[in-house]
C-alpha cells in the first residue's frame, strides 16, 4: 500500500515538472485543503486530493489507467 501523502519528488515525477514547480503545486493544494478545514503537512499533499484535483477522479485504478493511456 502506498503512503497516503505524496512528496514533491513524486509529484514532480508524475507530472514531469521540476521539483520547485511540484512544491508550488503542493502549496496551492494544501492551501485549498486548509480553507476546507483540513490539516496539512508542509511539503506533502494528500494523494487522493492530488488525483481528484489534477485528474478529476479519486479512484486509484481509474487514475492509473488514464495516466498509462496518455503515455
Amino acid at each position: 500500500m502506498k503512503n497516503q501523502f505524496m512528496r514533491a519528488e513524486e509529484v514532480a515525477r508524475e507530472l514531469e515538472v521540476s521539483r520547485s514547480h511540484a512544491y508550488r503545486l503542493i502549496r496551492q493544494l494544501n492551501a485549498e485543503l486548509r480553507e476546507k478545514g483540513y490539516m496539512t503537512i508542509a511539503g506533502r499533499v494528500n494523494r487522493q486530493y492530488f488525483r481528484e484535483r489534477l485528474y478529476g477522479i479519486s479512484d486509484q485504478k481509474e487514475c492509473e489507467s488514464r495516466v498509462n493511456a496518455q503515455g
